[in-house]
């Protein structure tokens, strides 16, 4: 860890009384971060804030204030804090993590700091990675993360980004240094916790320094995609103009440079959310525009709607228009037609509007898409295959309800849920071993 500390103090050029603030979670990441900084102020005169976020959805987060509060007043660092009462209908991580950086951006402006500081480590940008290459991303989104971001009137740091897990956790144990740990990164329901726990073992046998190959792709990677921007940038002011794509001067360009441009209004849309957007999406929209049909609408996710009309894209929130979608489960996904799909602990209520898993019968991750045609599933206690659009008649779901009924999938395709409607053969009992309780409301 000696790295990340001249780094800190070596090349960040910190000056005496500037102030520094720290997101910490009371993790072990964090925790080794506001360590370091303790260190850190005392050599170099300087101030560092502790900003800790309360996300209220873990009955162990107050305690985890308390923990983190007690460290800070231990080591003469100035402690904030926030505690989220409520969300709204977004997605849950997007509408958090806005929450969360909205929240640091006011501490920022409070203590006159330049700097936020995250704990997101190598192995972090691994998963990131990771993830990104098996889902699709753009050329930015492949890059995982950058060690300095900076943005309009302030810049995040991630020191540890060169240094792996097990790093951080050598360090803790040698300083004596207490944490709290979060039960949600074991469940193998997160693709995260899936990447980390069985995918990263396997790189690191093969090389255990693999997180610097990892750190230098990255690198590359932003580096070309900074070259390929300023070529793009050129032109995008005369084909993306107020929010709207002109496809008659998009269409004067390769493909490649028109790809680019999707990204571009992509990244610009999503910003450090593409985690969310995938190649597919690039390519649907691309398909989109080349398409002869003058008016075509395609749902993105956190409720984004590409709009083609004659000549011209534009990109809004949606209204639940009738849409095609598929959006990979996590923990909260906000669907078309108004309703929401949620990972829960656990309940009693064995309606269908609840589905109980084992992941060793499915193939995860999970999605959640719109109907196609063929579509069949075989219902509980049942053993043959129904038609859904049977199952809608036998309903009674109106015609534009079926378009945008959610249908719940493996990565298979095996249809496993007909949310709030049937369950499939993969539902369990309240009494049988499931590990993965979805609800829809």
């Amino acid at each position: 860890m000696q790295n990340v500390y001249n780094f800190i103090v070596k090349e960040l050029g910190l000056k005496k009384d500037e102030a520094v603030v720290v997101a910490v979670s009371g993790g072990p990441d964090s925790m080794a971060l506001l360590h370091i900084m303790s260190k850190i102020k005392d050599d170099l005169n300087i101030k560092v804030i502790c900003a800790h976020v309360n996300h209220n959805v873990r009955i162990e987060s107050d305690d985890e204030k308390i923990f983190v509060e007690k460290f800070c007043k231990q080591n003469g660092i100035m402690f904030e804090y926030m505690k989220i009462m409520n969300y709204g209908d977004d997605n849950f991580h997007n509408e958090a993590r806005t929450k969360r950086y909205d929240y640091f951006y006011s501490i920022l402006k409070k203590y006159n700091s330049k700097y936020l500081m995250t704990a997101h480590h190598g192995d972090d940008l691994m998963e990131t990675i990771l993830m990104r290459i098996v889902r699709g991303s753009t050329l930015k989104g492949y890059s995982g993360f950058s060690k300095i971001v900076k943005l309009d009137d302030y810049t995040i740091i991630r020191p540890l980004i060169e240094v792996t897990k097990k790093d951080i956790l050598e360090y803790n144990e040698k300083n004596n240094i207490a944490f709290v740990l979060d039960k949600s990164n074991e469940k193998d329901v997160y693709t995260r916790n899936r990447f980390r726990k069985y995918i990263l073992p396997v790189l690191k046998k093969e090389d255990i320094n693999v997180h610097k190959k990892f750190y230098k792709f990255s690198k590359t990677l932003i580096e070309y995609n900074n070259y390929i921007e300023k070529q793009v940038a050129s032109k995008i002011n005369e084909i993306y103009i107020n929010n709207e794509l002109d496809i008659r001067k998009f269409m004067l360009e390769e493909h490649v440079i028109g790809m680019k441009i999707i990204y571009y209004i992509l990244e610009h849309i999503y910003q450090d959310d593409l985690m969310l957007i995938t190649d597919n999406h690039a390519e649907m929209i691309y398909n989109m525009i080349l398409n002869k049909k003058p008016n075509i609408n395609i749902y993105l996710p956190n409720n984004i709607v590409a709009k083609k009309t004659y000549n011209k894209v534009s990109f809004v929130d949606n209204n639940n228009d009738d849409l095609a979608y598929e959006i990979e489960i996590n923990e909260y996904v906000s669907l078309p037609n108004g309703k929401n799909i949620k990972v829960i602990d656990n309940t009693l209520e064995n309606s269908n509007n609840i589905c109980r898993l084992n992941s060793n019968e499915v193939t995860l991750p999970l999605h959640v898409r719109s109907r196609a045609y063929g579509d069949k599933m075989i219902l509980k206690g049942m053993n043959k295959h129904k038609k859904i659009n049977d199952i809608f008649i036998d309903e009674k779901i109106s015609i534009e309800k079926r378009n945008t009924w959610p249908i719940v999938i493996d990565s298979k395709g095996e249809i496993i849920w007909l949310p709030g409607l049937k369950k499939s053969k993969y539902d369990l009992t309240n009494s049988d071993n499931c590990d993965i309780i979805l609800k829809y409301y």
